[in-house]
C-alpha cells in the first residue's frame, strides 16, 4: 500500500488500523533543538479523542501517546520521531455483520476492490481512527512554527452556519462548548440539533474553519507545490472532507475584479484580505484562512439496501459507536494538517536562496 507518507523534509508516515493493536507514525525532517511540551501534544489528542462528551462516539480510548525516539531531556534531537498509541477499547465483534457486506458510501467496497482483502474492524486503515497520529506531528510542528498560531473552529453544521468573517471571530471562545463553536448561542442549537440527528439514527455534516496568524512571506512555490494545493491536499485527506475553499472562495466568482483585488499598503500588507494570505501560490503575509467541508458520517443506524460480496442487494442497519457529527472533533485534526504543511515550506523556505 501507498500513500502512508506526507511532507516533503517535514515528513509524516503513519501506521496502523482502527481495531489493530496500536497506531501511530514516525516523523522526519523534524529540526533539533526544539523543546517539545509533551503536555500540548496530549491536549491536542484529548481534543480529537473519542468519548470526549456526549454528541461524539462512546469508544473510549485514552489516546495516551508514547513516544520512542527523536527526543532527548525535552528536547528534539534531529533524529526521526517514533511514537504508538495504544487502542484499548476496539469492539470488533459490532462489525461482524458487514464481514461480507459493502456499507454505503465507505471505502469498503473500493477497498476490497483495490486490495482483494479489507480488515473490516471499523474500517481498518480507511478510520478516521488513523487521524491521531496526524495530531501528534501536527502538535510537534506546531511547536516551532511559533509565533504562527493555528486555531480553528466550527462554523456550520447541517443548516446551521456562523456567519461572521474568521478576521472577526475570537478563536478561544471555541474551546468553551463541546461543538467547538465560538459562538455559544449557536453552538446551543448546534448541539441539540446533533442530539436530534442521532436520535434519528442520524448523522449530519458541517464545517470546519481554520485562521492562519503571523505567517511571514514567501512560502510555497508558484507551480505545482502552491501553498493552498498542499493545505487543499492535506484537508482532502481527511476523512469525510468533500470540500477546501481558501480566501474568497466560491463567493469570490460573484465579485468584479475591481472589488476582488487586495490594494497594498505602504509597509507590502494589505488593505483587504480576499486572497485570503496566498497570492501566486505563496504567502503574503496576512492571515491564511480556508474552509474545509465535511459530509454526513456514513455509518446511520437505520435501515438501508446495499450490497454484499457476492453483489446480492441485502439489507443492513449500522451497529456500534460512531459520530453522529464529526466536526466537534475534526477541528484539532484540521489544525495538525495545517501545521504540518507550514512546517514543510518553512523548512523548504530555507534553500530559496543564499
Amino acid at each position: 500500500m501507498a500513500g502512508n507518507t506526507f511532507g516533503s523534509i517535514f515528513k509524516l508516515t503513519t501506521f496502523g488500523e482502527s481495531h489493530g493493536l496500536a497506531i501511530g507514525g514516525v516523523i522526519d525532517g523534524c529540526p533539533a533543538g526544539i523543546k517539545i511540551n509533551l503536555d500540548a501534544i496530549q491536549k491536542d489528542l484529548d481534543r480529537r479523542k473519542p468519548g470526549q462528551s456526549s454528541i461524539v462516539t462512546q469508544r473510549k480510548e485514552p489516546d495516551e501517546v508514547t513516544l520512542f525516539s527523536g527526543i532527548f531531556e525535552g528536547k528534539t534531537t534531529g533524529t526521526p520521531i517514533g511514537f504508538a498509541i495504544q487502542n484499548t477499547n476496539q469492539k470488533s465483534r459490532d462489525y461482524s455483520h458487514i464481514k461480507n457486506t459493502f456499507r454505503p458510501s465507505h471505502a469498503d467496497y473500493v477497498y476490497e476492490e483495490k486490495y482483494g482483502i479489507r480488515d473490516y474492524r471499523g474500517g481498518g486503515r480507511s478510520s478516521a481512527r488513523e487521524t491521531a497520529s496526524r495530531v501528534v506531528a501536527g502538535s510537534i510542528a506546531k511547536q516551532f512554527l511559533a509565533p504562527i498560531t493555528i486555531n480553528a473552529y466550527v462554523s456550520a453544521v447541517g443548516t446551521l452556519s456562523l456567519d461572521l468573517h474568521p478576521s472577526k471571530v475570537d478563536v478561544l471562545e471555541a474551546e468553551k462548548n463541546i461543538v467547538r463553536c465560538p459562538d455559544s448561542k449557536l453552538a446551543s442549537e448546534m448541539e441539540s440539533l446533533i442530539r436530534n440527528v442521532r436520535k434519528e439514527g442520524d448523522t449530519v455534516g458541517g464545517v470546519v474553519t481554520c485562521i492562519i496568524k503571523n505567517v511571514p512571506v514567501g512560502l510555497g512555490e508558484p507551480s505545482f507545490d502552491k501553498l493552498h494545493a498542499e493545505l487543499g491536499k492535506g484537508m482532502l485527506s481527511i476523512n469525510a472532507v468533500k470540500g477546501f475553499e481558501y480566501g474568497s472562495g466560491f463567493s469570490g466568482t460573484k465579485m468584479k475584479g475591481s472589488e476582488h483585488n487586495d490594494l497594498f499598503n505602504p509597509n507590502g500588507t494589505t488593505q483587504t484580505n480576499h486572497s485570503g494570505g496566498i497570492q501566486g501560490g505563496i504567502s503574503n503575509g496576512m492571515d491564511i484562512y480556508f474552509n474545509v467541508a465535511f459530509k454526513p458520517v456514513a455509518t446511520i443506524m437505520q435501515n438501508q439496501e446495499t450490497i454484499n460480496s457476492h453483489r446480492e442487494k441485502v439489507a443492513m442497519q449500522g451497529k456500534g459507536r460512531h459520530d453522529p457529527c464529526v466536526v466537534p472533533r475534526a477541528v484539532p485534526i484540521v489544525e495538525s494538517m495545517a501545521a504540518i504543511v507550514l512546517a514543510d515550506f518553512l523548512l523548504r523556505k530555507r534553500n530559496n536562496r543564499i
